[in-house]
């Protein structure tokens, strides 16, 4: 028999709670760790290089015209230059979903189900729920379509999970006005704490029509055993309230 051939034949032969002990089991509740701990060297040391490291991770977020050491292309900055921060008030945008791009490093948990055929992390905010396939398939042909989630592969780099992430539609980056199109290329690393209570990760991306560098993000989530997703419920409404609010302030100005 081609020794070539064993490998194969021992993935036939074993269950898959066998083969899946290769490998850190990253399943469970994650909570964002608040405060973060400070970045893991070793992570970041992977990051390649013309990397921005942005610090907005959780409930922070940038000033107007802040970006964190992103480089923005003359055409992008321009329309970030316009946002105010009243514009995602407004009914069109109170409730609409961003991207994994920004969504990910926000300050609520996921669920994260593993197998060694796909990964499946489900995140409470937006109810939004991401696949990532662990079979060795490439990512869809460059028209095919793309959504908020995008389209992900994944591998295993000794006890790391690698996530390579495309097809990506149009949203945020930062909650300022500085928006990915979606040529954006996101490749995430994540790896258990030496102790298995903490997930670490760093959230690479590049848009080439965007930006002129690359940006990351450190982001750390703790185990919470027991606890569960619930369901967002995003209230419209709310943008209405706001709007009610603010009538009589502009009413007021000359």
């Amino acid at each position: 028999m081609p020794a070539r051939l064993l490998p194969a034949l021992l993935a036939l032969a074993l269950p898959a709670s066998a083969i899946a002990q290769e490998h850190p089991d990253l399943s469970g509740f994650w909570m964002l760790s608040m405060p973060l701990p400070a970045n893991d060297s070793a992570l970041i040391a992977k990051l390649p290089p013309d990397t921005a490291v942005i610090d907005d991770t959780g409930v922070a977020e940038f000033p107007v015209n802040v970006y964190g050491g992103l480089e923005l292309k003359p055409d992008a900055l321009a329309a970030a230059s316009k946002w105010k921060p009243a514009d995602e008030m407004r009914l069109s945008r109170v409730c609409a979903a961003p991207s994994i791009i920004y969504s990910m490093q926000g300050p609520f948990p996921f669920e994260l189900h593993q197998s060694p055929q796909m990964i499946v992390m489900k995140y409470e905010y937006f109810d939004q729920v991401r696949i990532i396939f662990m079979d060795g398939r490439a990512h869809p042909p460059a028209d095919a379509p793309h959504s908020k989630m995008g389209h992900s592969v994944g591998r295993w780099d000794g006890k790391e999970l690698v996530i390579d992430t495309t097809h990506i539609a149009p949203s945020t980056i930062t909650n300022n006005g500085l928006d990915h199109s979606d040529q954006i290329h996101m490749v995430e690393r994540y790896k258990l704490s030496d102790d298995g209570k903490t997930l670490l990760a760093t959230q690479w991306f590049e848009d080439k029509s965007v930006l002129e560098n690359n940006g990351a993000r450190f982001i750390a989530w703790t185990r919470q055993p027991g606890q569960y997703i619930y369901g967002y419920d995003c209230d419209p409404s709310v943008a209405l309230e706001y709007e009610q609010a603010e009538a009589p302030a502009e009413a007021k100005q000359p």
